[in-house]
């Protein structure tokens, strides 16, 4: 994730499988059938163990990032365990609790939405933070907003995709980013792919990005070395492809 100058300033953690025969495996095939069978939680305790111990070793080699934010799926949001799985996760890894960011999603808080409150308070206030992923895209209610301690909207990429192009999209955006903000809460806009797009965002007021226009999904390694890159250009102004 970038702000808005394009300087990286957090990551976000994705699941990727590859195989040596299958190749690789996009995780709308292979998440669902893990859900199915009941493999998700443990999956995302490995997920979060390995976010965690990564963003350490960042830090040792001088990548201090703000945050590295982990997407927790609704089988993990009602896990009666999710308070104890995180806490020994950053326990272990000695990361301090601010700095962990769990995204979730308005189709994953609404299914229950006393427990996931609850569940998001507990985190919370141990430090927290917590953001709305795929912003617009599930539950009309926005009630949530108030009820849930939030901290980020991340705008869906359905949104983003058609910005000056279409006056529905750019109002739609528009407006979510000025209540976004009247609430106290930071806006994040997925899927920028062009710099069109970005300089549209700015002259919204988006706070952050992420999409292809600054990097495709990395490895560890190859994350470390574009922020490597970034510090021997600081100056420049251009998003890193």
């Amino acid at each position: 994730m970038c702000d808005r100058t394009g300087a990286i300033v957090s990551a976000e953690v994705l699941l990727r499988w590859r195989d040596e025969e299958l190749g690789e495996v996009p995780p709308a095939r292979f998440v669902p059938v893990a859900e199915q069978v009941g493999l998700m939680p443990a999956i995302g305790r490995w997920v979060l163990r390995h976010a965690l111990h990564q963003w350490v070793q960042w830090s040792q080699a001088g990548l201090r990032l703000p945050s590295i934010a982990v997407n927790l799926s609704a089988h993990q949001l009602y896990d009666t365990m999710l308070y104890e799985t995180v806490c020994a996760a950053l326990t272990a890894s000695g990361v301090e609790p601010s700095a962990l960011k769990l995204e979730i999603t308005e189709s994953a808080m609404m299914h229950d939405p006393a427990l996931a409150q609850e569940q998001v308070q507990r985190l919370a206030t141990l430090g927290v933070r917590f953001a709305v992923d795929d912003f617009g895209t599930g539950y009309s209610s926005l009630a949530y907003l108030h009820t849930f301690p939030l901290s980020e909207l991340k705008i869906d990429r359905t949104f983003v995709t058609p910005l000056a192009s279409d006056e529905r999209d750019d109002a739609i955006v528009d407006a979510t980013i000025q209540m976004a903000h009247r609430l106290g809460l930071q806006v994040v806009a997925e899927g920028v792919e062009c710099a069109q797009q970005w300089d549209h965002l700015l002259r919204l007021g988006c706070d952050f990005f992420q999409g292809y226009w600054f990097a495709r999904p990395l490895s560890a390694a190859q994350f470390f070395h574009l922020w490597q890159k970034e510090q021997t250009t600081a100056s420049s102004q251009r998003p890193f492809e």
